[in-house]
């Protein structure tokens, strides 16, 4: 089985993409120079939106995880797995995290890249304000 979901994001200024193992897109419409591991902001959606069939596909211990990025003629894909412990509840924030841990932020564990490992370019575009198509999918 597989399901996806697609939201839009934007960038700005202040992303830098340097954290080390998290990388993650808001709902908040500001971002400080604080968020380092914020790739963009004004998120269309949140994890409390995301289907609940996604949801259920995502909490399965086999599920793997894929998320795209997609700005300013950029892309990256990054993969993970899903978790039991994923709630999705989250009404804000979607987190990836490339440990084990989980949140109600938490879309993905084990992710094999944090916005520290990001394509340089790719930050860049969305520094400059790009607007980012992120899609999440999961496959059982």
């Amino acid at each position: 089985m597989a399901a996806t979901e697609t939201i839009t994001a934007h960038g700005h200024e202040h992303v830098q993409a340097t954290h080390e193992s998290t990388f993650e897109f808001t709902s908040d419409d500001w971002l400080t120079p604080a968020g380092d591991c914020i790739l963009g902001i004004d998120a269309d959606q949140v994890p409390a939106d995301f289907d609940p069939a996604f949801v259920a596909a995502a909490q399965s211990a086999d599920a793997e995880v894929t998320i795209t990025i997609e700005a300013g003629g950029y892309s990256q894909t990054i993969t993970g797995r899903g978790d039991p412990e994923l709630t999705f509840d989250d009404d804000r924030s979607m987190v990836a995290r490339t440990s084990t841990y989980t949140d109600d932020r938490t879309v993905m564990v084990d992710a094999d890249a944090a916005a520290a490992d990001i394509d340089r370019e790719l930050v860049a575009a969305l520094a400059d304000g790009a607007t980012a198509t992120v899609e999440f999918r999961v496959t059982t």
